[in-house]
Parts: structure tokens; sequence; C-alpha cells
């Protein structure tokens, strides 16, 4: 029997992947997951735009993580795509943001917690500053900081090229956040 009959359902064995494939596109077939894609898919149009294959799978995590407002991990974004589809494995996760930050889509960034973290590729500059109680990434920009980074880096003798900032914080108390008062 050759493997497109076999129906062996073991990790690495022949026609594990095989049977994968059957139950993803019986399911998407069955629902309407990958049809009910978003329009304004960003990370998608790049992907076009570069020539990518995209799979009903690659293209889910895309609009998943093109509709993401944070900057989640793998492990996020596998729990968040799995909702829709509960056939996609992890590690077509972790290949698809691979691929997408090779390709200049997505960027990666490795905070303080150990876990490598994804946002849209953008094309303007901004800072995080990251909640330690929370994990939360907030996006900032600062046109004060910018000028100064600059200033420092002429002063030193160099033309500054890119930088990243990353600031980490503590929630004050809720007192001295709204009056700036100390109490």
């Amino acid at each position: 029997m050759t493997a497109r009959g076999t129906k062996h359902s073991g990790p690495g064995t022949p026609g594990a992947s095989i049977e994968s494939n059957r139950k993803t596109r019986a399911w998407a077939r069955g629902s309407r997951a990958f049809a009910a894609l978003s329009e304004t898919n960003r990370i998608e149009a790049q992907c076009r735009a570069k020539g990518m294959r995209l799979t009903g799978q690659r293209r889910l995590i895309a609009q998943v993580l093109s509709d993401a407002q944070d900057h989640p991990d793998v492990f996020e974004l596998h729990r968040r795509v799995v909702t829709q589809c509960p056939h996609v494995a992890l590690a077509t996760v972790y290949r698809t943001v691979r691929r997408l930050e090779s390709e200049g889509i997505v960027e990666r960034h490795e905070f303080r917690d150990g876990h490598a973290r994804y946002e849209r590729a953008s094309k303007t500059h901004h800072d995080h500053l990251i909640d330690l109680e929370t994990g939360a990434v907030i996006e900032f920009r600062n046109a004060e900081i910018e000028r100064l980074q600059e200033e420092i880096a002429r002063r030193l003798g160099y033309r500054l090229v890119r930088h990243r900032l990353e600031l980490y914080a503590v929630p004050r108390p809720a007192s001295r956040r709204s009056d700036g008062n100390r109490s």
C-alpha cells in the first residue's frame, strides 16, 4: 500500500502528516475559519507581495498575528490559532513565524521573560515599556528620547543607524500615578 493509503497515526510514521493534513482540510471545508479571514490581513498581503506560498494554516497564523494587539510568543499564538483550527501543530507555528521573520514581515523581540515575542514589522519606529508584574508590553514613541539618542551618538562621534529601547517597569501606586504627588 502507498504512503497515501496508510493510516499510521504515530508521529514520525509514514502517513502521519498526510492524515493530519486530511483532517485539517476536512475541518476547513466544514467550517468558515479559513474563509472568514479578514480582508485587512497586512501580514498575508506582505507574504503575497514577496511571493510566499500560503497554505490555509499559514494564512490563519498570519491572520491571528496580524490581528494581535499584543506581542504574543509562539505558545500564545498557537493557543489562539487552535481555537479556530484544532489541527495546527505547534511546529507549524514555529516554522511560520521563523519564515515571516526571515522575510522581514514580523519582528522578533526577546524581552526579559526569555520568550521570543512577535509583532508585525513596523515602518515607524517605536520603543517598548514592559510591565514586570503583568508582562504587558506597551509601545510608545517619544520625540525627545529620539532626539537625545541622536545627540549622544553625535557627541561621541557616531551617526546613529538604529537602536532599540526597552524600559522595564512596575506600576506606581494609583495615588502617585493620578496626581504625581508623593504621599
